[in-house]
């Protein structure tokens, strides 16, 4: 046996702690992972800092955003071993009723890393098997990428790419992101990638600015504009644009009770609203504005690991840039860094490399 370590939460608000454990054999159908990257995403954050609950009973390792190599596997599964490969943050049983309708998202039997079974805040990782994504580490240094950095593919990629692929995003559609953060940056990528126009919508003009080199047609501060002003100038931009009045695709990524405001009030006729960020605010909306529009709205748990070869592949053909939004940082860092992205005083998505 190894002697293996994570950082494990044990009480909302309190350190991160390190402790060691020993590593054993996977079971069948499980492998276990030397873990090369794990992103911090807002959902940690929310475990952490917010007293959102765990699935899992506390001491417990956040951390759902993996890359890494598989070191040993169980019975099944022995066919992975050496592979380099990117864990879905939700892992679907594959078996129940579900998953064999391919209802994969809704799965009751799906394991989330630091939430339902132990995290990659570690040096390793033991998780089924099943439904790893694969990467070609040729391809991948031929991209200038190191398997760290492809850690974040697996929530702050796959997120908004399922919830593209689910608003069926088509050539000259007009889509309009809300808060460009971690996950709304890229789904400004995905959407761009895949044929539709770009609205951004932040609070933070340097995001704002960044993201017109990266997939935004058009970027808009709602610090300077009320709801009514924001789907004018919307409406402005798609006539002078030639796109169309109706049909909008509208991905709500901030996270806020603010940013869901905002995409519920930028509905029109056929639009889909796909919420994509978390938060433990209420909100009170006329509901009857989806009938009067005949619009919808989609939720979007986590990513089925069947879109995450096609989300990798468009990483490494460039039609997703990573480098410029994240940023490596040393495991043992761990405290200093949730402490800062609490504060929102990192500038880029933090990977912890341990």
């Amino acid at each position: 046996m190894t002697t293996a370590y994570r950082w494990v939460m044990t009480e909302v608000g309190q350190p991160l702690k390190k402790v060691q454990f020993q590593l054993e054999a996977p079971g069948p159908g499980e492998v276990c992972v030397e873990v090369a990257g794990c992103g911090v995403c807002h959902t940690d954050l929310g475990f952490l800092y917010d007293g959102v609950r765990t699935n899992s009973e506390l001491p417990l390792a956040l951390g759902h955003e993996i890359s890494g190599r598989v070191i040993a596997a169980g019975k099944g599964c022995e066919a992975s071993v050496g592979k380099a490969v990117i864990i879905p943050a939700v892992l679907p049983c594959y078996e129940c009723d579900l998953c064999q309708r391919g209802l994969h998202n809704i799965c009751r039997g799906q394991k989330m890393p630091g939430n339902d079974i132990q995290g990659g805040f570690a040096s390793h990782i033991t998780v089924p098997g099943h439904c790893l994504c694969d990467v070609d580490e040729e391809r991948l240094a031929q991209a200038g990428l190191e398997l760290a950095d492809v850690s974040v593919i697996a929530d702050a990629v796959t997120t908004p790419y399922q919830a593209a692929a689910q608003a069926a995003i088509q050539e000259g559609d007009l889509a309009i992101v809300i808060g460009v953060g971690g996950v709304g940056g890229y789904a400004v990528q995905i959407a761009s990638a895949m044929g539709a126009t770009v609205v951004a919508i932040d609070v933070d003009d340097a995001k704002l600015e960044s993201y017109l080199q990266y997939g935004a047609a058009l970027t808009l501060n709602a610090k300077h504009h009320d709801a009514r002003a924001l789907k004018k100038a919307v409406q402005g931009f798609a006539r002078e644009q030639g796109l169309r009045s109706t049909e909008w695709k509208i991905f709500e990524c901030s996270g806020t009770a603010a940013g869901q405001a905002t995409a519920f009030s930028l509905l029109t006729f056929g639009a889909t609203l796909a919420v994509v960020g978390f938060t433990m605010a209420k909100q009170e909306l006329r509901l009857s504005n989806l009938m009067a529009f005949h619009a919808k709205a989609q939720g979007n748990w986590g990513c089925s690991p069947e879109y995450y070869p096609d989300a990798l592949e468009m990483v490494l053909q460039g039609k997703i840039a990573m480098k410029p939004f994240t940023q490596q940082h040393p495991l043992e860092e761990i405290n200093q860094i949730f402490a800062a992205a609490h504060d929102h005083k990192l500038s880029a998505r933090a990977i912890l490399v341990p």
